[in-house]
């Protein structure tokens, strides 16, 4: 999978911008501000509607402005389709060659990006609900189906934690609904459950080998850490037995909505005993075995961003990340300079200079 054009209208620091990227390493470069990163965010946000470094999408929208767009040719098996993200004041509006798409599990699993940036490192120590947000998105790219199920999941459980406020007021509802209601998450909660579990098992099989190739040591593991990793019998058991205490707060206590998981090397939580290089190595070493395996069940390889990546690696590991690579794998590296990036690198990279939301190519000579 490869993006050979992008077009912006109005988005952050640029007015207007066309490019047409190399099927293989593309490096962005410019000075802290100058629009790099925004031009990477459009690329991500083109694949799943939405941005990596924002929650609010109007902030998205070039100031005094009121409509963005971002626009790109997105090559698949030798097919290209257009694919279209509008953002107004009023709301978001995404196509596929011209054709509006009015739900967004039917777009997001047309394009397929995996990002490492400088915040990345922070997933480790942030709380269980950042990386449960990460595994989501990662997933939901594979598989339409776990969109809906996770879609479904929050209904019952907004409905579920509605109902067991009630009986915490009222006292006096019918147990039976909330049986009812127990079973549907528990339904759509197994297989929320087993599509983490083998996301994190085939992760797993690559994970250890990636970490020692580029960093030369190290067992790296991931555990995925969840109380529903039972049968439904047991599962409606626990349940009941919860359901005092749930009354008694008002919410749902259990279930996947507290999963979390855990990296660890060499058997030791790296939250508790990890360096920062140590906890930045395993999150790029993460996205390095989701690059391999979005390949080995869709047959296509995602788009790879690595923002600021010189700021975290040494030229060094950064040659052993593209030597892992197959070199299908369209990538993106934004820097802020070009003079510490290998000769050998640059050699072979379409190199675009950003300065203050404008975009030039440039030859390596």
């Amino acid at each position: 999978m490869k993006i050979s054009k992008l077009k912006l209208i109005n988005f952050r620091n640029y007015e207007t911008l066309n490019l047409e990227f190399d099927d293989g390493l593309n490096i962005i470069y410019g000075e802290n501000g100058s629009g790099k990163s925004n031009l990477v965010e459009a690329i991500y946000l083109l694949a799943l509607t939405k941005s990596f470094r924002l929650i609010n999408d109007k902030l998205l929208i070039k100031k005094d402005c009121d409509l963005t767009t971002v626009e790109g040719k997105v090559v698949k098996k030798n097919d290209s389709s257009k694919f279209k993200v509008s953002i107004t004041t009023d709301g978001k509006k995404v196509e596929i060659d011209n054709n509006k798409i009015n739900k967004i599990s039917e777009y997001v699993t047309k394009m397929q990006i995996i990002i490492f940036y400088p915040r990345d490192t922070e997933l480790i120590n942030s709380a269980p609900a950042e990386r449960r947000r990460v595994l989501n998105i990662e997933i939901s790219q594979i598989f339409k189906e776990y969109m809906i199920l996770l879609s479904n999941y929050n209904k019952i459980l907004k409905q579920r934690n509605a109902y067991l406020k009630q009986l915490y007021l009222y006292g006096n509802a019918s147990r039976e609904y909330l049986d009812i209601l127990t079973r549907k998450l528990v339904e759509y909660g197994k297989r929320i459950n087993k599509y983490r579990q083998e996301f994190i098992n085939n992760i797993n099989l690559k994970i250890t080998d990636i970490y020692k190739k580029i960093f030369e040591l190290g067992d790296l593991k991931i555990v995925y850490k969840s109380n529903f990793n039972k049968t439904e019998k047991e599962l409606l058991d626990i349940y009941r037995k919860y359901y005092s205490k749930e009354m008694a707060v008002g919410k749902t206590l259990i279930g996947v909505h507290h999963d979390d998981f855990e990296f660890t090397l060499d058997g030791n939580k790296l939250k508790e005993w990890g360096s920062q290089g140590q906890m930045k190595n395993a999150i790029l070493s993460f996205k390095i075995a989701e690059v391999e395996l979005i390949n080995e069940i869709l047959k296509e390889y995602p788009i790879l961003i690595l923002d600021d990546l010189f700021s975290e690696l040494d030229a060094k590991k950064i040659l052993n990340i593209l030597n892992l690579l197959d070199n299908q794998v369209q990538t993106f590296i934004t820097t802020t300079e070009l003079k510490s990036i290998p000769k050998e690198m640059l050699q072979k990279s379409k190199i675009f200079a950003i300065t203050n939301g404008i975009a030039k190519e440039e030859k390596y000579e």
